[in-house]
């Protein structure tokens, strides 16, 4: 079976696919792997690498990409990329974000490619070594605190010095799922005082496991999906979060937010009166601001300051760190095709009947298989936000 991994078309992506190490065990499952030529360069890795791993490395993507049995990639084709004929029945795998391209779905579909989306993986057990949203999460969540910590004007570790004593800086983390609980423990290993908020209530012992102290809001019922994503909240509990956030924003030296809708646009949590009501210096990083931002005056990919408050909405942070990225990813890469990978045949097989690729298979056989993307294309689906 021939899998080619290609390079990312996003100008803006650091991110390898797939490392040589990878590459070389797919190559001992007795899959034919070919890399698109250059695939590892912009982490300094050379071609030569993938060929000692028993790789080929192709120098015309289009070919490959017609001639290939399974693609592996990062990103989705953009819309603005040539669609190149993958052969009916391809097998590709890569972020689709589905909810929101639309149209590469149907290509995919018209295509008869059958099309894996790996942010939609279930958050389950056995899934756990290959969910990309979890290992790339977690990196980004420690970047956000080290970004804060490098635009701070004081220190983050309480000093006691013959000079006096420095007081620690207040951390205020909001959403306690990956992101939100890898920066909790960065910013406490680097010694702040840290505060930390979710929805849902059985987050707080989490939040307390890693010294960090719950901001408790009683919002009544709010509960969890089944996935493990907080349900959207009513009006009443919104406002009722809001006084609490106010409170907390104004004592804290650092706000970084992490709540996304799974799917849809992100909810606005730190509006601009509880920005102005932050001391001057203080900085706020919002992680969803490629989803519309939890922070009101956040725009993507700039730095904004209001009334002496910095806001930065840099998207993907993860991307700051591409070294630790891409392990991450290709492993969790690897981890997916070796999962559905029959050793005796030497092929990938889509067990339609498992919970991981009913989770995660979007197209398959000309049509949309998914049922919720399939109804969010046709109609409204229920809103899920995660936190």
């Amino acid at each position: 079976m021939r899998l080619f991994i290609v390079k990312p078309t996003d100008p803006d992506e650091t991110r390898v696919p797939l490392l040589p190490a990878e590459a070389g065990r797919l190559v001992k499952l007795g899959a034919q792997v070919e890399v698109e030529a250059g695939l590892g360069h912009i982490i300094q890795i050379a071609d030569a690498a993938y060929e000692a791993a028993g790789a080929q490395v192709s120098p015309d993507r289009e070919a490959s990409l017609a001639s290939a049995h399974m693609v592996l990639r990062i990103d989705p084709p953009a819309t603005t990329e040539p669609f190149v004929s993958l052969r009916e029945g391809c097998i590709h795998v890569s972020y689709m974000d589905p909810f929101n391209n639309p149209d590469v779905v149907r290509r995919f579909a018209d295509g008869g490619v059958s099309s894996i989306s790996l942010e939609m993986i279930p958050r389950t057990t056995i899934a756990q070594k290959m969910d990309v949203l979890s290992s790339q999460a977690n990196l980004a969540g420690y970047v956000a605190v080290i970004l804060a910590a490098g635009r701070h004007q004081g220190i983050f570790p309480m000093m006691m010095t013959p000079a006096g004593t420095i007081t620690p800086a207040r951390v205020f983390i909001i959403g306690a799922g990956v992101a939100g609980l890898q920066a909790m423990a960065t910013a406490k290993r680097l010694g702040a005082r840290v505060d930390g908020f979710d929805v849902r209530p059985e987050a707080q012992e989490q939040i307390r496991s890693l010294g960090a102290r719950p901001l408790i809001v009683d919002l009544g019922e709010t509960g969890q999906t089944k996935d493990g994503y907080a349900r959207q909240l009513s009006e009443e509990q919104l406002k009722k979060q809001r006084e609490a956030m106010t409170r907390q924003c104004a004592q804290s030296d650092v706000v970084i937010t992490t709540a996304r809708v799974f799917g849809r646009q992100a909810p606005v949590i730190v509006t601009n009166e509880i920005l102005d009501g932050m001391k001057p210096g203080s900085i706020v990083i919002d992680m969803a601001v490629e989803a519309g931002g939890n922070v009101e005056a956040s725009e993507l990919g700039k730095i904004v300051e209001r009334r002496g408050v910095t806001i930065i909405g840099w998207p993907e942070l993860q991307r700051k760190v591409p070294v630790a990225a891409s392990q991450m990813f290709s492993s969790n890469l690897y981890n997916f095709v070796e999962h559905f990978w029959d050793k005796q045949e030497k092929r990938f097989v889509l067990r339609r009947n498992d919970e991981i690729l009913q989770g995660c298979l979007i197209t398959h056989q000309g049509q949309v298989v998914h049922p919720t993307i399939r109804g969010r294309m046709d109609g409204p689906e229920e809103k899920k936000s995660e936190v």
